[in-house]
């Protein structure tokens, strides 16, 4: 792919407790307040923090611009955090040590960061506190609390980024969960049975699909190409037909559909290799990220 040509950018906004391992200095915060928090980031500006849950994913997508353009790139990650720009000096100072291409921020002294996501464009929001996630949210922005990882053996790394997503309440609308709720699993098949050539609504994560499918289309398909997605779904036949036909009716590919029927998630998505899971329920999070990297979406009927 020429470097030359236009590539739709994939902007992608991220805390810095996301993007930095800063768990010891939130504590301290919590404990003790922000002068103590403040005072201890000022004395330890020249020490580069560590990786935290999200950079091994940002470090991948950001390497998608090494061909391309300075002025056209195919990728963008801004920071938000809640930091100063005083505290923050120690965090940018880090960006720069691992040669991260972040160049946007915003400081906020405190104040919510979610308001700056649509600003900036970014199609999606990664971040440690699960408040700003629901509050991004609730103003119809697509985002995720990212959890920490349970200890498993380290995984080979692959340069191909690959992200899955749960189907309802996720990328599609809650609707199945709430009828399977009410009447139980038999209602729900026959409710999709009797839609399945009625698409389902869009979730949370709809635009953001769709904006990394865009990204995806710039590039040719199979082995070698950079992205692969999956949906990794409880459902199973015969609900799988609205979903097949849903996403047909978008025009979004996905380029592996995994309908369980209710199997535990983490081991298929170890098998698929993600290097981030999106899923509203903590039940599914909590097999997901006994293995991969996982983001909690609470929207829907299981957050209720």
């Amino acid at each position: 792919m020429s470097g030359a040509e236009h590539v739709p950018v994939l902007t992608i906004a991220i805390s810095s407790r996301a993007l930095f391992d800063l768990e010891d200095s939130h504590e301290l915060f919590e404990r003790e307040g922000i002068e103590r928090y403040a005072e201890y980031q000022r004395s330890r500006e020249d020490e580069i923090l560590e990786p935290g849950m999200a950079f091994p994913l940002v470090r991948k997508l950001l390497a998608l611009n090494v061909d391309a353009p300075p002025e056209s790139p195919r990728v963008e990650v801004i920071l938000l955090s809640r930091n100063s720009a005083d505290t923050g000096l120690r965090i940018f100072n880090s960006i720069q040590h691992y040669g991260l291409d972040i160049s946007r921020a915003t400081f906020t002294s405190g104040e919510p960061t979610w308001p700056y996501i649509r600003p900036f464009g970014a199609q999606l929001f990664l971040s440690a506190n699960p408040e700003s996630v629901r509050q991004a949210l609730a103003n119809g922005m697509a985002a995720a609390t990212i959890l920490p990882e349970r200890e498993r053996p380290g995984m080979v790394s692959k340069e191909q980024i690959r992200i899955a997503f749960d189907g309802d309440a996720v990328i599609f609308g809650d609707e199945g969960e709430r009828v399977s709720r009410e009447g139980g699993i038999a209602a729900f098949h026959r409710h999709e049975i009797e839609r399945a050539r009625e698409p389902l609504s869009g979730g949370p994560f709809r635009a953001f699909l769709s904006a990394l499918h865009d990204l995806q289309a710039a590039y040719p398909a199979g082995k070698a190409a950079p992205i692969r997605t999956a949906l990794v779904t409880a459902r199973s036949a015969p609900a799988h037909e609205r979903v097949i036909r849903t996403l047909r009716e978008w025009g979004v590919r996905l380029d592996e559909a995994l309908f369980l029927g209710g199997r535990p998630k983490g081991p298929f998505l170890e098998a698929f290799g993600a290097d981030i899971f999106f899923d509203d329920s903590l039940h599914n999070i909590d097999s997901a990220r006994q293995h991969v990297l996982a983001g909690h979406v609470p929207h829907g009927v299981s957050n209720s």
